[in-house]
Formats: structure tokens, C-alpha cells, sequence
């Protein structure tokens, strides 16, 4: 990734997080201040649509903030070379790395509650 768009993905993320404050505040849904009892079947939809608006907002947020983490936790924003085929395959093996990692993880809690021996991967 160029240091261009490292950048504007920062300020992307930074204008999602307000965008979600924004959304989140219950004062800025559908129907105010009035009991659900006392809602329109559109006034419950609507407020229904704020909070899943925000939800999906504070996602996007939370991914483009992954992929900054994994692009630092490189410790480049571009790959020495400059082929943008050899950034992929970085990111890609970034996240093979950190799905093995996750996955041992998993192993080792589940070896743990069942009792099990789980081979590691490095056994044969």
C-alpha cells in the first residue's frame, strides 16, 4: 500500500468513528423520548434503522482499523520493492500468520476443556 492511501484510510477511519458517534446517540434515532409502547410501527422500523445504521458503521470502522494494524504490524506501508503484486502476497501472508496463530489458539483452549491431547502442528 502507498503511503498516500496508508494515510487517507487513517483519515477515513477517524471520519467513520465520528460518523458513528454521531449515529450511536440515542438522542439522534427515530422517536425521542417516546416509550415504544407509544410508537408508530414506522417510528419502531425507523429507530430499528439507526441502530443498525450505526452497527454497520462502527464495522467498516473496525475493518479499515484491522487492515491499519496489520499494515503497521508489517512495519512498511509499501513493499520494498514497489510491485504491488509483492504487497499482496505480504498481506496475504500476514493474514495466513495470523489465522495459524488464531487457530492454535483455539486448539489449545479446546485440548484444555476436553481433556485431549491435540497433536501441534510442527508434530508429523
Amino acid at each position: 500500500m502507498r503511503d498516500d492511501q496508508y494515510l487517507r484510510m487513517q483519515a477515513l477511519e477517524e471520519k467513520l468513528t465520528e460518523q458513528f458517534l454521531t449515529e450511536a446517540d440515542p438522542v439522534n434515532w427515530s422517536g425521542d423520548g417516546v416509550l415504544p409502547k407509544h410508537m408508530t410501527q414506522d417510528e419502531r422500523g425507523d429507530r430499528y434503522w439507526c441502530k443498525k445504521n450505526a452497527v454497520a458503521t462502527i464495522s467498516l470502522t473496525i475493518r479499515i482499523g484491522s487492515l491499519l494494524g496489520m499494515i503497521q504490524r508489517r512495519g512498511e506501508t509499501t513493499p520494498a520493492d514497489g510491485d504491488p503484486a509483492a504487497e499482496g502476497e505480504g498481506l496475504l501472508d500476514a493474514e495466513i500468520a495470523d489465522a495459524e496463530r488464531e487457530a492454535k489458539k483455539m486448539l489449545t483452549r479446546l485440548s484444555r476443556r476436553g481433556g485431549a491431547k491435540v497433536p501441534s502442528p510442527d508434530e508429523p
